[in-house]
């Protein structure tokens, strides 16, 4: 019988499993080989994609924008509803006082817990403060806790606005250690109760998962705290289920848990985590979700809250609370359940906390929405000069502006009830407002339009008017700006003026009562808002110094024509209220700003606008007390003297009414010693209103100050000299006929003996037109002051005012 040899890897022909085998474990070594050769690299790629996206994925978070921090201290004009309205904004909740981000109230006597917080200047630690208001004023703040008197104290401020969010994303950062241990701890029972020991997936849950899902049981999931983070931090949020996508979560998972601890991991769950939806922005994160359910501070949740916000996580859709109560019950519950069994809550807890309601606020929290769009706006332009958009684009900034919860809202309730009480016109009444204080240049408050919440025309920054009187008063400061010429007791001419223009045309403005009032002073001229006296200074003073003087002080252009001399230009509110800022502050050269300072993601400094302004030279600051005198006239006895009568002499206010020709706008300018306020109200297709100065704006401007706490408006004595003056020259004090008058220190005129008693006689009453004053004919409360250089027409004069004034 021949011999048959056989390679060595061959099998017998009578035994052929043996060759079956080698052949599958040679099949099996290349499948292995060529599997690793691709896997190898590609896992290679997933890592670098987890370095990369979880990087991303713990600093992208949206720029906050906050309001000012409220600061406490002795003798702040501040009353009870302002404060409620203050730590309401700052969701602060009526509680013990003990918890931080609670109050309590006991007659004048207040407990708040205030939060740490980064301000501009470095951390504010929470402290626990008792505080006293009497009198409309702080009359104590001290520490309750060491029982110790302070001398001023800050309140963490009121989140206003989330800037440039990831795809409309609104996220928080925040640390894990200023998570509820509760929370922390009640989200791995509920969700992954094997957090702390597995590598990044369940084993056994996936195979019990598959097993119910192929025999056609109930669809089971067990995704990991790490799977789930993969997937919707890492892959994005998707519906599809393919194997190859939950592969790649599997691989992320296992990376992630390679490369972070335990503490990282779940600290990015915690902000990454999606809770809710508001029209096409996405809530992210624990604290986004406390703010957006609750209306609350994550810190200040309680067990039922805490519970709610966990059971959430399954399915913010299914689990809605506001749309599905039943449904967020039932899964409230369960958490607590999973709570309670691994010893989180006690029995007793457990039992009240499945009796309480859900908890959550009737509308979405504060977080999910920018309350102040017209704020915001301008903190938007002040901004960008700094800061390009892609720069701010999830940097996780803190901007720090300088509103004033309490004076926006003020402002915005005086518009609604100023605009409605003027009744329906032929076009609807719009509104455009800034509030300053007058201490820093802050702006406070700003209004863009009667629709508070549109995103539209912001008509505080954006409205060009002709701003008509608003203008006079920097015309008689360059004059008061000459003690050796002109004074407040000057006398000036205002009988008919003609202004030559050139080329043969002549300008001859009239005032707006039609009347001449012969030689008056000059403070009298501004107080009631003479137009031929303010032209014959003007003339005097120069339009180009006029001019000058407004772009120097408020960096806006203006016409050099002698129109100027009565306003004739167009500008914005927030543009007057940069020029009234210089009268306001007593001189001072404050650029006003809405943005305080601007924190990086981890509270430090990196850009501050709240710097101290130069003091103001010592003939500024002399000018612009006489001016501000001078409008303190104006609304004691001038075009302002409604405030008067609405109760506002306590304030002590100045202000300047402008109405534009026809009345198509109406502006008030005032301030007292804390706030400025400019006002223009009109209509954007800039028809005839039928409202002065004081009908219209100025009511708006009462309406705030009627409510918001301010100090009194008192101008210091430095630099000037007060004098009875009877004539031309000082006179002794109660001399029959003489009035007081602030000069400059150095240049009040010469003394004369009181002259023999004369029957009292008005100074104007023996001037042009005076007689009608004399015989009651004459009403000096309320000029109307067509500002636009013209004759007076009097087929175009207005109906009289609404209130009689």
């Amino acid at each position: 019988m021949a011999r048959i040899d056989y390679d060595e890897d061959d099998s017998y022909p009578d035994n052929p499993a043996p060759q079956w085998r080698r052949r599958l474990v040679t099949w099996t070594l290349a499948a292995i080989g060529l599997g690793l050769g691709f896997l190898i690299p590609y896992t290679l790629y997933l890592n670098h994609e987890v370095g990369q996206r979880f990087g991303q994925l713990r600093w992208q978070i949206p720029t906050r924008v906050y309001a000012r921090p409220l600061e406490l201290a002795p003798g702040l004009t501040l009353d009870a509803t302002t404060l409620k309205t203050e730590l309401d904004a700052a969701a602060y909740r009526d509680g013990d006082g003990s918890r931080p981000g609670s109050y309590s109230r006991n007659g004048g006597r207040w407990l708040i817990s205030s939060r740490g917080f980064n301000d501009v200047d470095g951390v504010v630690g929470g402290r626990r403060i008792e505080l006293v208001l009497s009198g409309g004023k702080v009359a104590s703040v001290r520490d309750a806790g060491r029982k110790q008197a302070l001398k001023s104290v800050r309140l963490d401020p009121a989140r206003i606005a989330t800037l440039y969010g990831q795809q409309q994303e609104e996220r928080r950062l925040v640390r894990i250690e200023e998570v509820p241990e509760l929370l922390v701890t009640g989200l791995q029972a509920v969700e992954d109760r094997d957090f702390n020991s597995h590598m990044g997936i369940d084993l056994s849950g996936m195979l019990r998962a598959a097993f119910k899902n192929v025999t056609g049981g109930k669809r089971q999931g067990a995704s990991t705290l790490t799977q789930q983070l993969a997937r919707s931090g890492l892959l994005g949020i998707g519906r599809e289920q393919t194997f190859t996508r939950k592969g790649k979560e599997i691989l992320y998972a296992m990376l992630m848990e390679a490369r972070y601890d335990k503490r990282t991991i779940l600290e990015a769950y915690l902000n990454q985590v999606y809770l809710g939806q508001r029209g096409s922005q996405a809530i992210h994160g624990v604290a986004a979700g406390a703010e957006f359910w609750f209306g609350r501070d994550l810190r200040d949740l309680n067990t039922e809250q805490v519970a709610l916000l966990v059971g959430i996580v399954k399915g913010p859709s299914a689990y809605d609370p506001r749309r599905n109560p039943e449904a967020a019950t039932q899964r409230r519950n369960f958490a607590l359940g999973e709570f309670h069994e691994t010893g989180l809550i006690d029995d007793a807890e457990y039992q009240r906390a499945l009796k309480a309601p859900l908890g959550i606020t009737k509308t979405p929290g504060s977080v999910a929405a920018n309350r102040f769009p017209a704020y915001v706006d301008l903190v938007r332009r002040q901004l960008a000069r700094d800061y390009p958009a892609d720069a701010l684009a999830g940097a996780g900034l803190s901007v720090m502006s300088g509103m004033a919860p309490s004076a926006q809202a003020y402002a915005e309730g005086a518009v609604t009830r100023t605009l409605k009480g003027l009744g329906k016109r032929r076009a609807p009444l719009q509104s455009g407002l800034v509030m300053t204080d007058v201490h820093n240049g802050e702006v406070v408050a700003v209004v863009g339009g009667r629709d508070f919440a549109g995103h539209g025309f912001n008509r505080a920054v954006e409205a060009q008017r002709p701003v008509g009187s608003l203008l006079k008063p920097f015309v008689y400061l360059l004059a008061l700006a000459q003690p050796g010429k002109y004074s407040l007791a000057s006398y000036v001419d205002d009988s008919p003026v003609t202004v030559t223009l050139g080329k043969g045309k002549r300008w001859n403005p009239g005032n707006s009562d039609g009347r001449s009032h012969g030689t008056v002073r000059l403070i009298d001229a501004l107080a009631q808002s003479y137009n031929q006296a303010t032209v014959r200074v003007g003339m005097q003073i120069e339009p180009e110094r006029i001019a000058d003087l407004v772009r120097t002080l408020a960096g806006i252009q203006t016409d050099t024509n002698p129109s100027v001399i009565l306003g004739a230009t167009d500008q914005s509110p927030y543009a007057m209220a940069q020029l009234y800022q210089f009268l306001a502050s007593g001189g001072e050269i404050q650029p006003l700003h809405a943005v305080r300072g601007v924190l990086d993601a981890n509270g430090k400094v990196v850009n501050r606008y709240d710097k101290e302004p130069a003091p103001a030279q010592q003939g500024d600051a002399i000018a612009a007390r006489l001016t501000t005198i001078a409008l303190q006239q104006a609304v004691s006895s001038g075009t302002g003297a409604q405030l008067m009568r609405d109760g506002l002499g306590r304030l002590s206010p100045a202000g300047k009414t402008g109405t534009s020709n026809d009345g198509r706008d109406s502006w008030f300018a005032g301030w007292t010693g804390d706030h400025l306020a400019v006002i223009w109200v009109g209509n954007d297709q800039n028809q005839t209103t039928g409202l002065y100065g004081a009908t219209g704006a100025m009511r708006v401007w009462s309406a705030i100050f009627a409510r918001l706490p301010t100090a009194p408006l008192k101008v210091t004595d430095e630099g000037l000299d007060w004098q009875w003056v009877i004539g031309q020259n000082t006179t002794d004090a109660g001399c029959g006929g003489a009035r007081r008058f602030a000069f400059v220190q150095g240049f009040a005129p010469g003394y004369t003996p009181c002259p023999a008693p004369q029957p009292a006689v008005d100074e104007e009453s023996e001037q042009d037109g005076g007689w009608r004053d004399w015989f009651g004919f004459g009403d000096r409360d309320e000029r109307r002051e067509d500002d636009e250089p013209r004759e007076p027409d009097p087929a175009k004069r207005l109906p009289p005012p609404e209130d009689g004034e």
